[in-house]
């Protein structure tokens, strides 16, 4: 079974895409914040990140810099999951090392074909 953190500061975000992603038959861990995303990715690295961009203490494009720069690790695959849509910032999120890209509000077709794309499913 593979893994999936969800990274965004909304509990019922961090609901909706548990929900979708164990019907997809992904094992599922969730981070409030960049930080407690870092930490948890210290202890047991994911196979996938679906992170928010907008978050206190660290924001999702601060932990995707951070995540990259972790050496020795199997790097997970990184979809953002966000309001911003505008191509600046999915420019900075690619430059940073995202993966793909999906808008809120999402649905379980989007996240099934985002990570289909990817090679997740």
């Amino acid at each position: 079974m593979k893994s999936c953190l969800i990274v965004d500061d909304s509990k019922v975000v961090r609901m909706v895409a548990r929900k979708i992603l164990e019907g997809l038959n992904f094992a599922i861990d969730e981070a409030e914040d960049g930080q407690k995303a870092i930490e948890a990715c210290e202890k047991n690295m994911p196979d996938a990140v679906l992170l928010d961009w907008n978050m206190p203490i660290k924001s999702g494009i601060e932990f995707l810099v951070d995540l990259r720069a972790m050496k020795d690790v199997e790097q997970p695959v990184v979809v953002f999951c966000t309001t911003e849509n505008d191509m600046s910032h999915i420019q900075e999120a690619i430059q940073a090392g995202a993966n793909e890209y999906i808008m809120k509000p999402f649905d379980s077709e989007i996240i099934e074909s985002k990570f289909t794309q990817v090679g997740l499913i």
